[in-house]
């Protein structure tokens, strides 16, 4: 299922700026060729009461009552921020607790993107933090969840959300040394929190290999360790060789390889509780081809791939896949 409301594909940058409408158009415009109207269900904004969940009154507050203009260098907020972020959220809300009611996948195509929004901060075209507002929410049904963020960028905000919590475990893939220069090895969480933030950063150039050394010999066996009661993937599609905003290399087979791997271990793991939600991603054709190859998937149906050349065949990246790997063996078995 779905959750998609027409606001997504307002404005919310200024004109120009790489999170841009045309990022979920694109994807829209291709949808008929994977699912019908049935299957997309129209969501509400969040409270302000399931916002708080994740935020702070007063950052709040702030992004409501803000004038138009920069909240950072790279973050605009405009009459309509607020609205569209809550509705963001909310559509995050409803897809997990869709999913955890019928116990099948589900997908917030949501805009704008949330993961770069902590506490009480925001920036990175980030405004609330949709990945962690639903995974609090969750934790009133269920004990444990897990969440995979696959962005080229470091989910700051989401990190430090949980940083002490051992009731959310947060992955987390990245490229070293971008935007928000976050996520290193040793960011293992703190307090009852320490060993269940896991930080992958891979250099400039990690695609296909890299990802599968990660998935295969980290990510898989600390998910099967930890056993979520659901499975929260933060999806970025900027990792896509095609992406200009960051070098990673991924193919979009190699991105739904992962993916694929991931809807089993939601099988497997809690009963098909698995709800991905959109984050970055700003080559339109292939983040539309990436996201409408998953929504084939969960209906076991093959998607045509045109941006599938693997550029990383050996794991330029595995080393740096071993020193994560190493650090987290302080906290799981491998």
């Amino acid at each position: 299922m779905l959750f998609y409301h027409d606001s997504y594909s307002e404005l919310t940058q200024t004109h120009g700026h790489p999170e841009c409408p045309e990022r979920v158009r694109a994807i829209v415009a291709r949808l008929p060729e994977v699912i019908s109207d049935s299957e997309i269900i129209t969501p509400i904004p969040a409270t302000r009461e399931q916002l708080a969940l994740a935020h702070t009154i007063p950052y709040i507050d702030m992004i409501e009552q803000h004038p138009e203009g920069y909240m950072d260098a790279d973050t605009y907020i405009r009459p309509n921020t607020f609205e569209m972020a809550s509705m963001a959220a909310g559509g995050t809300i409803q897809a997990a607790d869709w999913s955890y009611e019928n116990k099948r996948p589900s997908y917030a195509m949501v805009r704008p993107p949330g993961h770069h929004a902590g506490k009480d901060y925001g920036g990175g075209f980030c405004y609330f933090n949709n990945v962690a507002i639903a995974a609090e929410h969750l934790l009133a049904k269920v004990r444990k969840v897990a969440i995979v963020d696959i962005d080229v960028h470091h989910g700051n905000g989401t990190n430090d959300i949980f940083q002490d919590s051992k009731d959310v475990l947060y992955i987390s893939t990245h490229q070293y040394g971008i935007y928000p220069g976050t996520g290193h090895f040793n960011d293992v969480g703190i307090d009852e929190g320490e060993g269940f933030n896991i930080n992958i950063p891979l250099p400039s150039g990690s695609g296909d290999g890299t990802f599968d050394h990660a998935f295969d010999s980290l990510i898989i066996p600390i998910l099967r360790q930890y056993k979520p009661e659901a499975l929260l993937i933060s999806f970025g599609g900027d990792a896509h060789y095609r992406d200009q905003l960051a070098s990673l290399t991924l193919s979009s087979k190699g991105y739904l390889d992962q993916i694929s791997k991931l809807l089993a271990l939601g099988k497997e793991l809690c009963e098909n509780r698995m709800t991905i939600l959109l984050e970055g991603g700003y080559d339109t054709d292939a983040l539309a081809e990436v996201v409408c190859g998953t929504l084939a998937m969960f209906k076991d149906q093959e998607f045509p791939l045109i941006h599938d050349e693997v550029m990383d065949i050996q794991g330029s990246g595995n080393d740096w896949v071993d020193k994560a790997k190493e650090v987290q063996s302080r906290y799981w078995e491998f």
